[in-house]
């Protein structure tokens, strides 16, 4: 892991030590190298007084090499090779070759002939008998030779460059492959699972049509109430009618559940079908009115569902029948998913209320809704 984060880690204390250990090395090399294979001005010099030498001249020398393969790393390669844009690439490169020699003849005219011959002063037994070159071909000769060895470095840094940007895109395609597969794996899991069930359902249902035809019909509010959750729930946002339409099934199982045992009033108005609401936002507080209104410890459980809409707004209050000395009734984590929601669809624009009185518990909840033609979709 760690050779990996050396080779690939885009964290800056691992870049620094990449192109530290990639320029250290480059520079230890070309002393070692320069040291054996010495210019005719060197060549009287013993091995360790050309190193001497080779470890400052090395070091000017490299400043032209830098500024090339950097230069080629994040300028043109990232912004003209990878682009495809491959001439303006060849001429930028051909550019950076000029100023990379030119630079190169600088330094080794300037500063590398002047330390040189200071070195050389000092050792007055060493001077070559050197017919001296013209100035036009020392430039010519510099330039190329400054060059070369520019060339050289600059273009093994863009090659690793190179390589680097491949493999990752190869690595990053593998990972997209991967990542593409479990995703058809999920989605074919996700059509099987409701495919299964509501065959399943349908199995049940064909064989208690003639033994149990209650709960045949139950089997089909169920696979009504199953359907409008796995299908029709995926928008942010579904016509307000629709919604009550999967409540009064609900209702209607559960009103079934209780038959005389349970009275249920509902007063529900008609609805406009451009209003809209959050999927499944009602439910909880209905369920929650069956799970402690139906309760075995009342004589005469009870239950009353009251909607009005005024305009846009809408006033949903809740009555369940409540047992002397009950427990506080709790919501638990529907009830709570349910304000989260609420806080995040409709900040400002609702008001919640749960009371618990003596013998009953009230739940009103105001909420101004979105029209069809308005509603922005959040994706909660």
């Amino acid at each position: 892991m760690a050779q990996l984060d050396f080779l690939f880690s885009r964290n800056i204390r691992w870049r620094l030590c990449r192109h530290l250990t990639f320029w250290i090395s480059w520079y230890l090399f070309t002393v070692y190298l320069y040291s054996f294979t010495p210019s005719p001005i060197l060549t009287k010099l013993s091995f360790w007084q050309r190193i001497s030498v080779n470890l400052g001249e090395s070091f000017w020398y490299m400043l032209p090499a830098l500024f090339l393969a950097y230069s080629l790393n994040y300028l043109v390669i990232p912004k003209l090779v990878i682009p495809a844009k491959y001439f303006k690439a060849i001429l930028s490169v051909a550019g950076l070759l000029f100023l990379t020699g030119g630079l190169s003849a600088l330094i080794s005219l300037t500063i590398v002939e002047h330390f040189r011959h200071q070195y050389l002063l000092g050792h007055p037994g060493l001077l070559p008998g050197v017919v001296p070159t013209p100035f036009a071909i020392q430039l010519f000769m510099a330039w190329i030779s400054g060059l070369r060895g520019s060339i050289t470095i600059g273009g093994l840094a863009a090659a690793i460059k190179l390589m680097k940007y491949f493999y990752e895109k190869q690595q990053q395609a593998l990972l997209l492959e991967q990542e593409k597969a479990v995703a058809e794996l999920t989605s074919l899991k996700a059509q099987l699972h409701p495919h299964f069930l509501f065959n399943t359902l349908n199995n049940i249902y064909s064989h208690a049509q003639d033994t149990a035809p209650v709960a045949a019909n139950m089997l089909i509010g169920l696979s009504t109430l199953l359907r409008y959750m796995l299908y029709s729930c995926n928008a942010p946002q579904v016509p307000l009618k629709q919604e009550l339409q999967m409540l009064q099934e609900y209702i209607d199982l559960e009103k079934k559940r209780y038959g005389n045992q349970l009275e249920v009033a509902i007063q529900i108005p008609a609805v406009d079908p451009d209003l809209m609401v959050a999927p499944l936002l009602i439910l909880p507080f209905i369920e929650n009115c069956f799970k402690h209104g139906a309760s075995d410890m009342l004589e005469h459980p009870w239950i009353n569902i009251q909607l009005q809409l005024y305009g846009n707004a809408m006033h949903l209050k809740l009555i369940n029948g409540k047992a002397p000395n009950a427990a506080v009734q709790s919501g638990g984590i529907g009830i709570e998913n349910v304000k989260r929601r609420l806080a995040l669809l409709y900040p400002d624009r609702y008001d919640l209320q749960i009371i618990a009185e003596e013998e009953m518990y009230i739940v009103n909840l105001k909420l101004e809704l979105n029209r069809k033609e308005e509603y922005e979709p959040a994706h909660i």
